[in-house]
């Protein structure tokens, strides 16, 4: 019987020259989700008008309920966004702080999410704190106890990530979220690198509003997120882009419509990646996505193995689908990072990012449908020559 993720690299576009285990940056889309997207470019270019102005909102809402079913939610609780920041964006902006606010964040948060609150607290005199969950990660219980005790009586909303960027974790956002729902404190989650990667029910979850990415790890086209918000919260959130809504054409009274209408319609702009959603989830469910990412779960596994070997130092995680999915974020010795990844690519043609944290420096390898066990191992025999040049 042939592995899940035989001939999936013939499934996407990505170069036969270059070893791409970054898929967690900017995600790579398959041919036929790429195809399905571009025909819809084709659409709204041959009638315009009747595209957008007619067609548009209701071809948005198909969309988004086939995207609703994928996560777990109701379709009218969850609209489209460029991307996780600019839903983060939105939430940030609307959420009414006031001066002596505090909204808590961890020091594993995603540095562009965390600028977008912090200008929301400067503009209003309330205050973003990073609380510190020492590495490496032991247990849930432990690490949810570690977070609260930065909580305080001042602390209105708690930001994480459902998936951490620097450091590759998924964090016990379950326990977290249930324990703010009973202090009255809001739940933010930015769940960027999570569709597509691990499941998601966000009823379940319970988050009070998830930013969520499709361009990642569900393999849609550039330019697909949303954020989803629960329902008696909706009235909280105001667009970053005041438009018509679904306003008559005046602008007087004015007043402000619903979550769906206001944060949906943002003016003229391409929404073809948002109606390719659909096709990229059909891709996944063709080429039975479960068992593909628990062969990439075991490739990445064996690559915290293999570069622990090289380095010898201890992985920031447990070894369980509990902590990690397809990516594994490995610590490396102190060396010259940014010259490390210039000469994995240029003399190796391997694309990995090499990640700063915290005085830490680790090398974030991505496993997708398309890598395979000889990926990894022309990386691992890249940082065992290079990383005896580059040690500082």
């Amino acid at each position: 019987m042939s592995a899940p993720t035989a001939g999936l690299r013939e499934q996407f576009l990505i170069r036969p020259d270059v070893v791409f285990l970054n898929h967690g940056s900017f995600g790579a889309c398959p041919r036929v989700v790429f195809e399905a997207y571009q025909e819809w470019q084709r659409e709204l270019e041959r009638q315009p008008v009747e595209f957008l102005g007619r067609r548009g909102r209701g071809l948005l809402r198909e969309a988004a309920a086939k995207l609703a079913a994928y996560v777990g939610a109701d379709a009218d609780d969850l609209v489209f966004a460029t991307n996780s920041t600019f839903a983060v964006n939105v939430v940030a902006r609307s959420l009414p702080l006031e001066a002596g606010d505090e909204v808590l964040g961890t020091e594993h948060e995603y540095g562009a999410c965390e600028r977008a609150w912090q200008v929301a607290c400067r503009q209003r005199g309330a205050r973003y704190v990073r609380a510190p969950l020492p590495l490496p990660f032991t247990s849930a219980d432990e690490t949810v106890e570690e977070l609260w005790r930065h909580v305080t009586p001042r602390t209105r909303v708690l930001f994480l990530s459902h998936i951490t960027s620097p450091t590759a974790t998924t964090l016990p956002g379950e326990h977290v979220i249930r324990r703010a729902r009973e202090a009255g404190i809001w739940t933010v989650v930015d769940g960027a690198h999570a569709p597509g990667q691990v499941d998601l029910d966000l009823r379940a979850l319970g988050a009070d509003f998830y930013a969520g990415n499709c361009h990642k790890w569900l393999c849609s086209p550039k330019g697909s997120g949303f954020l989803y918000a629960r329902r008696e919260l909706q009235p909280l959130l105001t667009p970053l882009v005041v438009s018509w809504g679904r306003g008559t054409g005046t602008v007087e009274p004015f007043q402000l419509g619903t979550f769906l209408d206001e944060l949906e319609w943002q003016g003229t702009r391409d929404i073809s990646a948002f109606l390719a959603v659909p096709a990229a989830i059909e891709f996944l469910e063709q080429h039975d996505w479960p068992a593909v990412r628990q062969e990439c779960h075991e490739i990445a596994r064996w690559t915290r193995g293999r570069i622990r070997e090289l380095t010898g130092l201890e992985p920031y995680t447990p070894d369980t689908t509990q902590w990690y999915a397809q990516v594994a974020a490995c610590p490396l010795p102190a060396c010259d990072g940014p010259q490390l990844k210039e000469r994995l690519y240029d003399e190796y043609r391997v694309e990995v990012p090499i990640t700063t944290w915290r005085g830490r420096q680790s090398v974030r390898v991505s496993v997708q449908g398309y890598n395979t066990r000889n990926d990894v191992e022309t990386l691992v025999g890249a940082l065992e020559k290079l990383l005896l040049e580059l040690r500082s």
